[in-house]
């Protein structure tokens, strides 16, 4: 065997957040033995590390874990990790149908863990490309290419570092230490608090997290004022009807993605209430009460700015940025001054609209060798991406709710069956095409540092 077939895997996993965890798990319980490495950017497996709030719960039922709902006597239920950690009767006790988020960081982390012989952590990807079949392959071969100059190549991807956040374009210039996308906040939170700098933030959003966002501003930074800013007219309720939350079931997955074009853009217009745009009703309730609290009591840390764009940013000498905002009825301008902003903007859909992109950066090669240069990714209903009628060995895992639909938008709530769905189509994938002659299922799981 030459060095090269040594170093070429079954399967390479880019990323290792619940996309891929959970992917891990479904092989693992199917009895898969391939060569399989995930390589993940971070130094462990966290879950969401910029949001781990004080009192914030997870949006999703419990259940809705690695693999209930696909096998519930699993090893890897959440319950079963409640068991372990000697904390189920308290959790059974809490009065809340929710763990809080800093709990189901810990369970991601703990299922994560069983699985270390096969992750290489501070890996971070570069470029992933495709080298054509030869005469001694048949199939296309993945070459990912790392930070650190290593090449490891793969005969499938599973490709799921997480969705691009969306940046409004007057930001971008500006992203740094005193400007973040929410998924940073935890960090920049305790450097703005060290260095004692900061006196005022910007929160652009009006979704679940910005709301969260301000309460911990105002509630652990009495000094800082907090100004909150977004387009719409007020904070709106999360649609949380039993009929709407049937888009979390895989009946819906098969009808959305079969659906035409215009029909996806109907509902994703219609259902957006149950994932964007909204936050549940007791963080409403907190913010408004304490607005209220607030004026009682003569203070005005907190502020709301809404039915308005920021069309301008600028940056004093000092640090602080400057504002403009634009009223969406009037169109009057006017400007503030901020230390730092918080951008709660969610994350880039594959598409061709606005705050959309036609492939995740990683793949742009990939992208560039396909036959139309301005179509987005083209994915089959197992995840695989698509040249034309040809399959391709890259699974796009855990992004595809512009084709799939809302379960794919980063939850949990149908990770356990688009893993088992990817587990079995990669299995048959590569005993078909790869190991045809060989009686067992795939080759052994191995770690590569």
């Amino acid at each position: 065997m030459t060095r090269q077939q040594a170093d070429l895997h079954d399967l390479v996993g880019i990323g290792f957040g619940p996309a891929n965890i959970g992917l891990a798990v479904a092989l693992d319980e199917i009895g898969w033995d391939g060569s399989a490495l995930f390589l993940e950017r971070r130094t462990t497996p966290d879950w969401q590390p910029g949001m781990l709030l004080d009192g914030a719960d997870i949006q999703h039922n419990p259940l809705r874990d690695f693999v209930t709902p696909r096998n519930p006597s699993s090893r890897f239920s959440f319950l079963n990790f409640l068991k372990s950690e000697n904390r189920l009767f308290q959790f059974l006790n809490l009065p809340t149908a929710f763990p809080l988020r800093k709990d189901y960081a810990a369970y991601v982390k703990w299922v994560a863990n069983h699985f270390t012989h096969c992750v290489s952590y501070q890996s971070d990807v570069v470029d992933v490309s495709l080298e054509s079949a030869s005469q001694q392959r048949e199939t296309p071969v993945a070459a990912v290419q790392l930070a650190d100059g290593r090449t490891i190549r793969a005969r499938a991807i599973s490709f799921a570092p997480g969705r691009t956040p969306a940046i409004p374009d007057v930001f971008s210039p500006h992203l740094g230490d005193r400007v973040v996308h929410f998924t940073d906040y935890l960090p920049a939170r305790e450097r703005w608090r060290r260095q004692g700098a900061v006196r005022s933030v910007c929160v652009v959003g009006g979704s679940q997290s910005a709301v969260e966002i301000t309460l911990d501003l105002a509630s652990l930074t009495p000094q800082i004022q907090i100004l909150n800013l977004h387009r719409g007219f007020g904070y709106q309720l999360k649609d949380t009807s039993p009929f709407t939350e049937e888009i979390y079931f895989p009946e819906f997955v098969d009808a959305f993605y079969h659906s035409s074009d215009l029909r996806r853009r109907e509902l994703w217009a219609e259902l957006r209430r149950s994932n964007y745009g909204s936050a549940d009703q007791d963080v409403i309730d907190q913010l408004y009460c304490k607005l209220y609290e607030h004026n009682l009591d003569g203070q005005h840390q907190i502020s709301l700015r809404t039915n308005c764009d920021i069309v301008a940013v600028g940056q004093a000498n000092n640090g602080a940025f400057s504002l403009t905002l634009e009223d969406r009825g009037s169109f009057e301008r006017t400007s503030l001054s901020v230390d730092a902003v918080v951008l709660a903007t969610g994350f880039r859909n594959l598409g061709l609209r606005e705050n959309e992109e036609r492939f995740p950066p990683l793949l742009r090669q990939v992208a560039a060798s396909l036959g139309d240069q301005h179509a987005v990714l083209s994915l089959s209903r197992d995840y695989r991406m698509m040249d034309g009628s040809r399959p391709l060995p890259i699974f796009i895992n855990g992004l595809c709710e512009s084709s799939h639909g809302f379960g794919d938008a980063g939850s949990f709530s149908l990770l356990s069956l688009r893993s088992q769905m990817i587990a079995g189509s990669l299995m048959e994938y590569l005993s078909s095409h790869v190991h045809p002659t060989s009686s067992r299922q795939l080759p052994a799981v191995v770690a590569v540092g």
